[in-house]
């Protein structure tokens, strides 16, 4: 009798706190005061992915005097759920996401609280309460895979990877390309960790592509890890996300830099303003990029390529099919505007493209549907890595 005793009231209490979780979160009113929250999955210092959405938080925050912002870090995939309920508590109307990884907890998060407006960066599932976004860095690793191709010697660039999905096999595409468009005797090679985040095997991997002869690394990691090793051995890199030029300041070429704030800053205004809500949001989909003030070239803010590799790139020559015989340097510029105008002249995933087997996947004068590129599983010409 005591057991059955206690097991009832275990579950009234479970119920209790079922309920009162659920009855916490109010609707939001647009136009008061407004409280967001952001969910990070390594820690800012990073300083790479995590520490760019934090930025993008400060600025965002720094903008709205009516908007109030909280942050955790080093939120793992299973423990988001019981962040969300924290950050609930807490008085978040909004939370953010930053990975694909919490996916399944966002959505599984948004039906016990369906008065709070979700946001899942670089998801690919929506609900009423759940909007999705991305700033897709596929424009700038093509240009940086320009400056990798002039700079290498031994025709061997690497990328550090993490996850074969969708959205880092879209980066090494894009990298491939710009390589081999201005050396086509080069390859990439690659070494996946199989993480986000993870220095120690950011470090291995790096160590193991300079090994087997790389002369310029590049990476999608969420830390500086793979700029400050290849920079230790003097070998040329570039930034991921952050401004890391200050970690090598002799060996990062360039990078790309992501604005996060532009979505967070358009996202909240039209909460506040009451056309975004908890009931309309299962179509809004962003896809933003350099159209939309995104992403920026460069190892830091400001310095689209280091002045100590400006030269090299004035000298060596390429002769475009539609643009004639123009300087590297030139190129890069001519695509940045290219890729910045909103009907974007030309893309990275325009055809054609071959994959690794000699398979023609995107035919010439056909460009790849964002809808395609969310789906995309396969490796490119040029590209001599593990193909997990």
């Amino acid at each position: 009798m005591k057991k059955k005793l206690i097991i009832v009231f275990t579950l009234s209490l479970i119920t209790i706190a079922t309920v009162y979780l659920v009855g916490i979160a109010a609707e939001y009113t647009p136009g008061q005061a407004l409280k967001a929250g952001f969910i990070y999955d390594s820690p800012v210092g990073d300083y790479a992915w995590n520490y760019a959405h934090d930025q993008a938080r400060l600025a965002t925050a720094g903008v709205f005097p009516w908007l109030e912002t909280a942050y955790v870090e080093n939120v793992r995939e299973t423990d988001v759920q019981t962040y969300i309920d924290q950050l609930v508590r807490q008085g978040c109307q909004v939370i953010f996401a930053d990975s694909i990884a919490y996916q399944d907890g966002v959505l599984a998060a948004a039906r016990r609280y369906p008065e709070v407006i979700f946001g899942l960066c670089n998801g690919f599932k929506n609900a009423p309460n759940v909007a999705t976004y991305w700033i897709t860095l596929d424009p700038l690793f093509y240009i940086n895979g320009l400056m990798a191709g002039v700079l290498t010697e031994t025709n061997k660039v690497g990328f550090v990877l993490p996850h074969p999905i969708p959205e880092i096999k879209r980066a090494l595409i894009a990298f491939t390309r710009g390589v081999q468009e201005v050396n086509s005797e080069a390859v990439v090679d690659g070494r996946w960790t199989y993480e986000w985040y993870n220095p120690p095997a950011e470090k291995e991997a790096t160590e193991a592509l300079i090994g087997s002869g790389c002369d310029v690394i590049i990476h999608d990691m969420s830390s500086s890890t793979p700029v400050q090793v290849a920079g230790s051995q003097g070998i040329a890199t570039f930034s991921h996300c952050s401004p890391m030029l200050d970690f090598a300041p002799d060996y990062v070429v360039s990078g790309h830099l992501v604005h996060y704030e532009v979505i967070y800053e358009d996202f909240l205004a039209k909460v506040y303003a009451g056309l975004y809500t908890s009931h309309n949001l299962e179509k809004v989909k962003y896809w933003w990029s350099m159209p939309q003030g995104g992403l920026e070239l460069g190892g830091t803010y400001g310095v689209p390529i280091n002045p100590l590799f400006e030269e090299e790139f004035k000298t060596a020559k390429v002769t475009d099919p539609v643009l004639g015989e123009m300087s590297i340097y030139d190129l890069i510029f001519t695509r940045l505007e290219q890729m910045a105008d909103p009907q974007m002249a030309f893309c990275p995933f325009d055809g054609p493209l071959y994959d690794n087997q000699g398979n023609l996947r995107v035919p010439a004068s056909i460009r790849l549907t964002k809808e395609e590129q969310e789906v995309l599983d396969w490796y490119p010409a040029g590209y001599i890595g593990p193909t997990p």
